[in-house]
């Protein structure tokens, strides 16, 4: 089949990305410029943009292949996430629009001092740079399968390209390309529905529900009370574990991490930035209720096939629809790429800069600052790379291998924004033993297999809460003693 029509769709597309991210970020004179795009965003286009930086390539295939080899459990955890945001919203955002706060650790800088800050940056970096080396290996799949190439080329250009744009347009022009890419790959996912459904499946909709009847694959809430107390805890969609996990989940990576934060920052006022974030949960949940349908639907037309879930959805793109449909849809899968890639380089970049390197710059050179922020963007996009390049011989769904990657950590981080808010006694020695016992606690967890991955960040949350809060307690008392 000649593929030259969708080899050029894909080109203009990229081509055209790294131009409007080029003119719509505008003229950065400084790292503020370069990481907070002047506060001039609006907050509806924000929104947009925190789905389609959290959306990835991950989402795009491995969403479907989870639903084609389980069924619609998943969707239990995006309702936790509009949870999560909820609190977010009420409890976390105020404290982020009270002074001068450049990025989500200046908070904790604020609240516990300049340790905590760059503890918390550092504890950052290090689950960014394996989470979003997951995130663009998935991108690579289909790619590989298009264009006969590696996993290691297809990954090195899908990152030179989104670095032209990071590195020219800043975090504003990041987030007007992330409103865009977002419709680009839902439209993406639409129109191979569509096709799946009328052209695939002799009787539409009712071939699904005969295909899919007997494997009760249209399950949406599932209580997991079925077994004993160690088999509930180990699975990961039971109802409690999706809401509680969401939730913990969503607060952590939308209310300490620095690649939703940085995007939050950079809307006009806290109401704003409100709006953007709940608005974000909604749209959430819709889009993993088409993502998971479509998996539901590739497996009434495939059935069972000895083949890699995150593979699923590649294969019927590249193999069942026709020339140019194949490009867009192609192109849908890097504007989700591309998304999450160019707001997880900005999103390190900036708290390297901003959280750990700013003090030892000279405060009245701006071009100085903008400069090493542009080579500390290279240098991350060069990092998140060779990362990605670890995760080539995986056999789990990668969606999986992320998310309990990015739980690992957090359960300490959010416990230590949820000390420096809820326990006014807390001091930086408290939240300090709190982070690292949540830490070593997780460490037990994962390396014992104890739970499921859903239970992480809340299991890292308390045990970082009962020991910072503890010791705060104790300290106290030394203090009324005397």
């Amino acid at each position: 089949m000649d593929r030259t029509l969708d080899y050029v769709i894909i080109v203009v597309y990229l081509i055209g990305v790294a131009l409007f991210g080029i003119i719509s970020g505008g003229k950065q004179k400084s790292a503020k410029d370069y990481f907070l795009g002047t506060k001039a965003v609006p907050w509806w286009v924000v929104c947009f943009s925190i789905v389609a930086a959290e959306t990835s390539a991950l989402t795009f295939i491995s969403i479907p292949g989870l639903s084609y080899l389980t069924n619609l459990n998943f969707i239990q955890l995006a309702v936790g996430y509009l949870i999560g945001r909820i609190i977010v919203a009420r409890y976390f955002l105020p404290s982020y629009f009270k002074g001068e706060i450049d990025t989500a650790y200046a908070f904790l800088g604020n609240r516990f001092g300049i340790k905590t800050r760059r503890f918390s940056s550092i504890i950052f970096l290090l689950t960014r740079i394996a989470a979003d080396g997951v995130r663009l290996f998935a991108t690579a799949i289909p790619l590989k399968i298009l264009l006969n190439i590696s996993y290691p080329a297809a990954i090195i250009i899908i990152t030179s390209v989104t670095l032209v744009y990071t590195l020219v347009g800043g975090v504003r022009g990041i987030i007007w390309v992330d409103m865009i890419q977002m419709f680009i790959y839902i439209g993406a996912v639409v129109i191979a529905g569509a096709f799946l459904i009328g052209e695939f499946l002799p009787n539409g909709l009712d071939s699904i529900l005969e295909s899919t009847k007997a494997q009760n694959k249209f399950s949406v809430i599932n209580f997991g009370f079925q077994g004993g107390l160690k088999e509930f805890f180990n699975q990961p969609y039971t109802l409690i574990a999706s809401l509680v996990g969401g939730s913990f989940l969503s607060m952590a990576s939308h209310g300490t991490d620095q690649l939703i934060i940085q995007r939050l920052l950079v809307t006009r006022n806290l109401k704003k930035s409100q709006k953007a974030i709940i608005g974000s949960g909604i749209i959430i949940i819709i889009q993993f209720m088409l993502f998971l349908g479509l998996g539901v639907g590739l497996y009434a037309y495939y059935g069972v096939l000895d083949l890699r879930p995150d593979e699923i959805f590649s294969k019927f793109i590249i193999e069942n629809l026709p020339v140019g449909v194949t490009g867009f849809i192609i192109a849908g899968l890097f504007a989700a790429a591309m998304s999450t890639l160019a707001g997880s380089i900005s999103s390190l970049s900036s708290s390297t800069m901003l959280d750990l390197f700013k003090n030892y710059i000279s405060p009245n050179n701006p071009k100085k600052e903008l400069l090493i922020s542009r080579i500390l963007s290279v240098m991350w996009g060069i990092l998140l790379m060779l990362s990605a390049f670890l995760f080539m011989s995986i056999s789990q769904p990668v969606i999986e291998i992320a998310l309990g990657v990015a739980s690992f950590t957090f359960g300490g981080l959010l416990g230590t924004f949820l000390l420096g808010i809820f326990v006014k006694k807390a001091t930086q020695e408290d939240a300090l033993a709190g982070f690292v016992s949540g830490i070593f606690a997780m460490i037990t967890v994962v390396t014992l297999n104890l739970v499921a991955w859903t239970w992480y960040i809340f299991i890292g949350v308390t045990v970082t809460m009962a020991v910072g809060t503890l010791l705060s307690s104790l300290s106290k008392k030394d203090i009324d003693v005397r």
